[in-house]
């Protein structure tokens, strides 16, 4: 399977679980940055009020999402970086947020990028994540996956003992109905999920 089938062959909400427990990469010429998906938030396109494609809004800012799945979409908000997949065919404009990483390699550096932030605050939230990665620009926006330095292990995953599906975070509560969507999938006592309580984290996570 390649990555545009990947992205396109089932619903935004499917694919977005599914790639909970594979690998996010980031090759930065030195050494291979890496951590296991714990986190991923759909986004549904054009109807999806909380989606930057909302009523079919399209601009150089966020063309990434009009481009056919697997194209990435790095977008900004203040200081941090956003690691976005455009999901389903070209102008279908759908994509999955990655929210959270579970370090595998590349750690201490990770650690450097993040000014010395280690366990969970290393890569529990998608701008953390970004950062930890060394990604300070959008210089990525637009390119495809296989020719990014940016690679998502497609073939593989690791086992999950439960998913659990959630409401995504920051939705403007004026619209109920797209707030209380559960549109943000997590790995279930992962502690690098972003919001999790620590009555919440499983002592034993070894199965991610």
């Amino acid at each position: 399977m390649n990555y545009e089938d990947f992205f396109t062959n089932r619903s935004t909400s499917e694919i977005s679980k599914d790639l909970l427990g594979r690998t996010l990469s980031f090759n930065n010429g030195n050494e291979i940055l890496s951590g296991t998906i714990v986190e991923a938030e759909a986004y549904v396109g054009v109807k999806d009020r909380a989606a930057h494609s909302y009523g079919g809004r399209r601009s150089q800012a966020n063309e990434g999402l009009y481009r056919p799945g697997g194209s990435l979409y790095i977008y900004s908000q203040r200081q941090y970086f956003f690691f976005d997949v455009a999901c389903q065919a070209a102008v279908e404009p759908q994509g999955v947020l990655i929210r959270a990483i579970d370090p595998l390699t590349g750690i201490d550096t990770m650690i450097k990028n993040r000014n010395g932030k280690t366990g969970p605050l290393l890569t529990n939230g998608p701008g953390k994540m970004m950062q930890a990665l060394g990604i300070t620009s959008r210089k990525w926006d637009l390119a495809r996956l296989e020719d990014s330095p940016f690679d998502i292990d497609i073939n593989h995953k690791r086992k999950i003992e439960e998913i659990t599906a959630l409401p995504r975070v920051g939705i403007n509560q004026s619209d109920p109905k797209w707030a209380k969507k559960k549109l943000r999938f997590i790995v279930a006592g992962n502690p690098y999920v972003s919001d999790i309580k620590k009555k919440d984290v499983k002592q034993n996570h070894e199965f991610i």
